[in-house]
């Protein structure tokens, strides 16, 4: 059964999944590759909880949740969720990225982990849409996307920018009428 936990649940296996995540894959960046334990549990762990509640952040930065997702006793992914977009993430990275240990790629993973993201997303965001984006050299995550709800609303020359309705605010704003 898959399921998503926020990080801070088993700090050795989070440890050892970001520390062997690749520094920069499909556009998703991990600055904790090669990281120590120690540095992890004492530096990364308390600047993630500062990350989601928007503490002693960086300018450039917006709160961001970090989730793993679960198969029984094993991670075999990271969603991460923005809270909020500055004008470079809309035009950007968007609200929500994502990573899926290789060997557990192509089994459908990630669609079911965007789709557990997206239902806490609707929680957090408050645009009436999530932002994505995906590289053009990877359609298998643009199926994720696509199975997901998403639709392709435009696209430069390395990436295709995807919308999914974030049908918490939608359906909140018809209800607020």
């Amino acid at each position: 059964m898959l399921v998503l936990k926020k990080y801070n649940t088993d700090i050795e296996k989070e440890w050892a999944f970001v520390r062997d995540m690749p520094e920069d894959e499909n556009g998703l960046t991990n600055s904790l590759h090669g990281v120590s334990k120690e540095d992890f549990e004492k530096k990364a762990v308390p600047e993630m909880i500062n990350q989601e509640k928007g503490v002693d952040m960086p300018d450039w930065m917006v709160p961001q949740t970090i989730l793993y997702l679960w198969e029984n006793d094993k991670i075999v992914g990271q969603f991460r969720i923005r809270h909020y977009l500055t004008e470079a993430l809309r035009n950007g990275a968007g609200h929500i990225g994502y990573f899926i240990k290789k060997e557990y790629r192509g089994k459908g993973y990630a669609t079911e982990g965007l789709r557990l993201t997206l239902d806490v997303a609707r929680d957090i965001v408050p645009e009436t849409e999530f932002y994505l984006r995906v590289n053009k050299d990877n359609p298998a995550s643009l199926r994720v996307m696509q199975k997901n709800g998403g639709k392709i609303v435009g696209e430069d020359e390395g990436h295709f920018f995807v919308r999914i309705a974030n049908l918490g605010k939608i359906a909140g704003s018809i209800w607020k009428k």
